[in-house]
């Protein structure tokens, strides 16, 4: 088992099937671990119905109650490790995420030294597909702000389309990641580039939902203006690496490399 692509979900019923359906379309050998957490609105029963159609190839884990994304990729990120995936994703359910990109972030971990690939809406050929002025605004303001008190040389640090080799997983402390919201997406690429993991951005454009409704609301904003100050902070005191040993090349996790591969 090579490449496990994880969906968390929460009230996503008119978009589940359609983006199920278009990354198994793509034959190109992708599972898929939906992680819901109770949605009331039958998401999960959706994927469930759908298993019967993808039995090697689809798996949920249900959770009670709404407990954050972060937590769920972190679920997500364990399972993964558990059953011996060697690159996993994080993706969303609503489209916003072109499941052919994909295959792009795939080859830039498999083929190009990456051991991080992020989905960039901020490097050229990057951009947005029918997203409001005011969230672009918000978040390339966010990129910005993230960047000036992190020092962190990624230019898209709140994206959320990623590829991890499972090194990064498995060296990386997924118990010391504190935020459980979007902020998440922050501190794990933080993470990786304090542990010195090879960072590669790929273009990407991120497009509007056009079905079901948008997570954002005021405690995300808060929580990821607040969260970066914190983050910082915290890194004065965390150790994100597991006490087990580092099988990565010294060669591929140098600042220079990450650096490079970032611009």
């Amino acid at each position: 088992m090579e490449k496990l692509v994880v969906i968390p979900t929460y009230n996503e019923k008119e978009n589940i099937s359609n983006i199920l359906h278009a990354i198994f379309g793509l034959n190109n050998g992708f599972h898929v671990l939906v992680v819901d957490d109770s949605s009331p609105d039958g998401t999960a029963q959706i994927v469930k119905d759908l298993q019967q159609k993808f039995p090697e190839q689809l798996f949920i884990e249900e959770r009670k109650g709404k407990l954050g994304l972060g937590t769920a990729y972190i679920h997500g990120f364990k399972w993964a490790i558990a059953k011996d995936y060697a690159f996993i994703f994080e993706m969303d359910a609503d489209f916003s995420h072109d499941p052919n990109d994909l295959p792009r972030l795939y080859v830039a971990c498999k083929n190009e030294g990456a051991y991080l690939a992020i989905g960039s809406r901020y490097i050229k050929g990057g951009g947005f597909v029918n997203w409001p002025r005011n969230r672009i605004l918000l978040s390339r303001g966010a990129s910005f702000y993230t960047r000036l008190i992190t020092w962190m040389p990624v230019k898209d640090p709140t994206a959320g389309f990623i590829c991890y080799r499972k090194e990064v997983l498995e060296t990386i402390n997924l118990d010391e990641i504190r935020f459980v919201g979007y902020a998440f997406q922050i501190e794990m690429k933080f993470a990786a580039w304090k542990l010195r993991f090879k960072i590669k951005e790929v273009p990407i454009l991120f497009r509007d939902r056009t079905m079901g409704n948008s997570k954002m609301n005021k405690g995300i904003v808060k929580e990821g203006i607040l969260g970066v100050l914190k983050l910082r902070w915290h890194s004065l005191f965390t150790n994100y690496r597991k006490k087990v040993k580092n099988t990565v090349p010294e060669s591929d996790v140098s600042h220079e490399n990450v650096l490079a591969e970032s611009k």
